[in-house]
């Protein structure tokens, strides 16, 4: 059975309530749970808890905390993932394992090269894949559900982007340093944040890969230009490789 996300608002010193409609009808309908099962659940934010179903209601489940310790399995390595907005189905696909893998945001982006455009409809778009994201973040138990932005064009995150600790940008034409090179001066030079955690902007362009002048942009505001490897990997496979390879160098 996966974690259960509430509000902190849901939480009182002994019990947590489940009222999110969503969550209730599939623990009672369809997982059928019954008084006297544990649960997981989570804050979304700092805690998460082992509690015992206390009460079973129409609209309400009540459940006693047995536990409560800070998030065990979430990444200290926070990576927001700027990717370049697909065409389909693929960013369904490119959110759910992302979260799985640990990501801790995610930013569609509209880039010179994407075939999809910007049609007003972001807002939507992003309900629809935040839903993909907390199924995916139940699932795999992760502590926190991570946030899908809506999405923006290339020119409106390159202010935004500079927060992030390290930057790097998959470049299928880049051949000399990898993203290995990147990561490992990175845990050489800034030891401490690697291990305490650092904040990391992964930037991956679309099907049609990135303009000239969209990479010279990204290097003006400190990106690292990198290479995942031989082969050029599809859109769709490139946030997860390099998102594994991070967790791998960082996290393992």
């Amino acid at each position: 059975m996966g974690k259960i996300f509430v509000s902190p608002g849901e939480i009182s010193d002994a019990t947590i309530d489940i009222t999110n409609p969503g969550d209730v009808h599939h623990l009672t309908r369809v997982l059928r749970v019954k008084c006297g099962d544990e649960l997981e659940i989570s804050d979304g934010i700092k805690w998460e808890y082992v509690t015992r179903i206390e009460e079973i209601e129409k609209d309400r489940i009540v459940c006693r905390i047995e536990d409560r310790q800070a998030h065990s399995r979430e990444p200290k390595t926070r990576v927001t993932l700027y990717q370049g907005f697909p065409k389909g189905a693929k960013m369904d696909t490119i959110i759910q394992k992302c979260v799985e893998l640990g990501a801790h945001e995610i930013v569609p982006v509209y880039m010179n090269r994407s075939i999809v455009t910007d049609t007003g409809k972001g807002e939507k778009k992003a309900e629809r894949w935040q839903k993909i994201a907390d199924e995916a973040a139940t699932q795999c138990r992760r502590g926190i559900r991570p946030n899908i932005a809506v999405p923006e064009k290339a020119s409106k995150i390159f202010n935004s982007i500079v927060k992030h600790k390290l930057i790097v940008l998959s470049y299928e034409n880049e051949e000399g340093r990898s993203l290995k090179d990147a990561l490992a001066d990175f845990r050489k030079n800034h030891p401490e944040d690697a291990e305490k955690g650092a904040d990391i902007a992964l930037i991956i362009g679309p099907e049609g890969g990135f303009s000239d002048k969209e990479v010279a942009c990204f290097r003006e505001v400190g990106a690292e230009v990198v290479t995942l490897g031989k082969t050029i990997l599809r859109t769709e496979t490139a946030g997860p490789a390099a998102l594994a390879m991070i967790m791998y160098e960082l996290e393992l």
